[in-house]
């Protein structure tokens, strides 16, 4: 009997954060310890948990748009593959969602935000690693070059994630924590925490250049990679704030780059 058929609850911890998802169908258990290995604990009280149903297979799309909004003191979270109610308060909910890791893996995404909008943390569109105990994020549009940074990182960097990166603030600072969100690697990140050093917000060019910014742009660099869903305009003030805030106590630099390992060695 595997470990997810012995019990009716897997724990995923990202970020700090745990999450349990409660479900009686084994083999989707069995599917989420392989999809977040690295990433399951053993909680006896997880800080979240979810009742998952299952659908029938293929009902709903995950090309539908994301909706996120409060109704009655509750987050409400839809899209054409999964339907979610979740109680903060109660630190519990339930979603209806069809059989793949898609839907699973978004509402994590949007719960995560939502937790992280309170404290002062970000889920961003970016590549991050770990090097010399220091980690370094880079923010950009899909093209923009982060799947590459990842696969040029060198062999004493860990790569926290080449797709979504976790930052919290903590001890007044910004700390990044790797994460199963994968890319274009199709790998996901290792499951270490260190401070954040730098942000980069990157750029292709003809040459290896790292430039200096003002407050102001790297604030904006910041929001537009800023993975954020919900309707709620409390929440939307204090991201924008958090973004303020992090630009204050943490570099901000572009970065121009060329596809060659050279460039890691400007990442400082």
């Amino acid at each position: 009997m595997t470990a997810a058929a012995a019990r009716s609850r897997v724990d995923i911890g990202i970020g700090g954060i745990s999450v349990g998802v409660r479900s009686s169908n084994a083999a989707f258990l069995q599917l989420l310890d392989e999809r977040y290995a690295g990433f399951i604990e053993s909680s006896a009280s997880p800080d979240y948990e979810f009742d998952v149903e299952l659908t029938s297979p293929g009902e709903g799309s995950a090309d539908d748009d994301v909706r996120v909004y409060r109704s009655g003191g509750r987050w409400q979270l839809e899209r054409g593959d999964f339907r979610a109610e979740w109680d903060p308060a109660a630190r519990r909910g339930r979603i209806r969602q069809s059989a793949n890791p898609y839907a699973i893996d978004t509402v994590l995404r949007i719960v995560h935000t939502l937790v992280l909008a309170r404290e002062g943390g970000f889920l961003l569109h970016a590549a991050s690693a770990v090097r010399k105990g220091k980690a370094f994020v880079f923010a950009g549009a899909s093209g923009a070059g982060k799947t590459t940074l990842s696969r040029l990182a060198p062999a004493d960097a860990d790569v926290l994630s080449d797709e979504i990166s976790y930052l919290r603030k903590e001890a007044g600072g910004y700390y990044a924590y790797g994460t199963p969100f994968a890319g274009e690697l199709a790998r996901v990140g290792e499951n270490l925490r260190a401070p954040l050093a730098a942000v980069y917000l990157l750029a292709q060019g003809a040459e290896n250049r790292v430039s200096s910014m003002g407050k102001a742009e790297a604030a904006r660099g910041i929001l537009a990679n800023t993975l954020f869903f919900a309707e709620d305009v409390a929440l939307v003030q204090a991201v924008f704030l958090s973004a303020l805030d992090l630009v204050e106590r943490v570099p901000v630099r572009r970065l121009t780059f060329l596809p060659e390992t050279g460039i890691w060695e400007l990442i400082q």
